[in-house]
Parts: structure tokens; sequence; C-alpha cells
């Protein structure tokens, strides 16, 4: 497969796992705290990934392993519970639409410590994005008054988790297989994951139903969401641009949103608004 065919054909394949994945956190927050998911997700990840991928760690040289430790923190580690905490408090389609704002935050962070090189039009873009997601965010504080949209700027932190990881993984692993990063990332959280969890009262409660069921679409979301859509994503990094990868959020909040609609959720026409006008600004600020 040509090149540009498969960089659109990982893209649209990324939007369709990843634009799930915040349903299947919503389920996992039934019977479990954002800890618990976060860490859960993380150490399922881990052992599928190190079962399957353990030779491929031979490949990492040393001098690169503090960008695989830093990768894994700002990749995975941390959004895997900001997302969970922020989803507490707001729906499941409005926490993929923040997320969007992952390429905003890869363009501004690329230019400012990474060297990627800019045009205005890019930067226009950037600041309709940041408009449209404050119109998202406070319409949804006065239309949703029993949830508490202060929770929405920690998917905001996410996605600027995000950013910053495309551009350590465009900058200094390229030259890596997708599955050696992948892998690298887990090996360095398992540990960091599992003190989380020993620390969040999971064993007391992991006999419970509601716990089980929530572990259960986890493990989808470890193994699907996390795993295998990592080493797309790698291998999208690589193939293309930072900007490119991260324009895979186009597609992702229509199949987070979808998702949502099935599981009772709204947005309101502000709302849609909003979100509407963040994807223009994503997609200004994504063109060469």
């Amino acid at each position: 497969m040509k090149a540009v065919q498969s960089k659109w054909f990982f893209l649209i394949f990324l939007s369709l796992i990843w634009g799930s994945s915040f349903i299947l956190i919503k389920r996992g927050l039934v019977g479990l705290t954002p800890f618990q998911l976060g860490s859960l997700r993380m150490i399922f990840a881990a052992t599928f990934l190190l079962i399957v991928g353990f030779k491929s760690l031979k490949k990492i040289k040393q001098h690169q392993w503090k960008f695989i430790a830093l990768t894994a923190m700002m990749g995975t580690f941390f959004p895997a519970y900001l997302f969970a905490i922020a989803q507490t408090q707001i729906d499941s389609s409005i926490s993929a639409i923040l997320n969007s704002l992952t390429p905003l935050g890869t363009l501004v962070l690329g230019a400012l410590f990474f060297g990627l090189s800019f045009q205005r039009r890019q930067i226009f873009g950037v600041l309709i994005g940041l408009a449209g997601s404050v119109l998202l965010v406070l319409s949804g504080a006065v239309n949703h008054p029993g949830q508490n949209y202060w929770f929405a700027t920690l998917a905001i932190a996410g996605a600027l988790c995000y950013a910053v990881n495309v551009n350590l993984i465009k900058k200094y692993l390229s030259d890596l297989t997708p599955l050696s990063i992948t892998v690298g990332n887990f090996a360095v959280l398992l540990i960091p994951a599992f003190v989380v969890l020993c620390c969040s009262n999971f064993f007391e409660v992991a006999h419970l139903p509601n716990v089980k069921t929530s572990m259960l679409f986890i493990g989808i979301l470890a193994v699907a969401g996390t795993c295998v859509a990592n080493v797309v994503y790698f291998k999208l990094i690589q193939i293309s641009s930072p900007i490119f990868a991260s324009s895979v959020t186009y597609m992702l909040p229509l199949v987070a949103c979808f998702w949502g609609i099935l599981d009772g959720e709204s947005l309101t026409l502000v709302q849609g608004l909003g979100a509407f006008i963040v994807l223009v600004g994503v997609y200004l600020s994504a063109r060469k």
C-alpha cells in the first residue's frame, strides 16, 4: 500500500478505535474510580504488550530510554487519569471534542520548543479552535448545571500531553519501530500504574459484580484503544507528520458523539456550534 493511501487508512482506523474509547471509559467509571480505571488500563495494556512484543525492547538504545520514559508519561500515564477524572463530571462526547485540541497544541508546542515551522493561517486556526473550545465549555456549564465543567480543563490538559508526546516521538524516536516505542512505554509504566492501583483500594472492591463488568470494558479499551491503536499511531507519525497524525481528532468526535447519543447524551445547538468551530480551527491549523 502506498504511503499516501496507508496514512489515510491508519487515520480512519484510529478514528474508529479512539472515538469509541470515551464511551468505554464512561462504562468503566460505573464500577471503578478514575485512578483504578487509569491504572488497570495501563496494567492490562502493559501485560498484553510485553507478552507479544518483549523482544522489541532490544531495539531501544540506552540513550533513547529517557525519551521512552518521557513519552510514556506524556502520551499515556497522565492522560489516562486526566480523561478518566474529567469524565466523572462531563459527557464522553464533550471529552472527545476537547481531545480535538491536540493538533492545536501540537502546532503551538512544536513551534515553540521543537522547531516546527508554521504559517500565519495555522495560528489563526489555533485561535479559532480555542474560541470554539471556550464556547463549548461555557455552554455546557450553563446547560448542564449538575456537571462541574471545571473538569473540562483536565481533558484539555490531557490533549496538551498528547501534543507534547507527538512532537517528542517525531523528533527523538523516529528511527524506532512503532512496536518498540509502544512496548517500551508500557514497560516503563507498569510499576507506577501498579503502585497507584494499590493505593486506590481496588483490591477491596475487586470482587464486586459491577467492578468486574467495568474491568471487562477497560480490558477492551486497553487492548484495542491503547495497545493496537498506539502502534498504529506511532506508525502514522513516522510515515506522515506530527500535525497530520494528530488530525485523527477530526473524525474522532463524530464517532464519540455517535456512541454518546446512543447512550442518552445530547449536545445543545450552541455546543454543536462550539464543536464545529473547534474542528474548523483544527482543520486550518493542520493544513500546509
